[in-house]
């Protein structure tokens, strides 16, 4: 029997250093999973998105991977270029 991408990734994060690794990076894939959903909203492409904003798909999909925190001011240019709002928030941890 195959092992489907939720079985693996609960059982991977059954260990404390995995899931230590993986809550750090959290914020950074929150980040990307908004981003993905602002341009898919706006009905682009990575191409139509970059050409808004006067740089390269190539920097699209870097901003959409989650390796990398974008600055405040790319976050504007984004929400401006798919027709969302930034909004940031800080929450008191649980």
């Amino acid at each position: 029997m195959m092992t489907t991408l939720d079985e693996l990734k609960a059982k991977l994060l059954e260990h404390p250093e995995v899931k230590a690794t993986y809550d750090a990076l959290e914020p950074e894939y929150a980040i990307a999973r908004e981003l993905i959903a602002a341009r898919a909203r706006a009905g682009l492409t990575q191409a139509q998105l970059a050409e808004r904003m006067h740089t390269t798909q190539s920097t699209i999909a870097r901003l959409e991977s989650g390796k990398s925190m974008p600055s405040l001011r790319t976050l504007a240019r984004y929400a401006e270029a798919t027709g969302s709002r930034a909004v940031i928030r800080l929450e008191a941890r649980e």
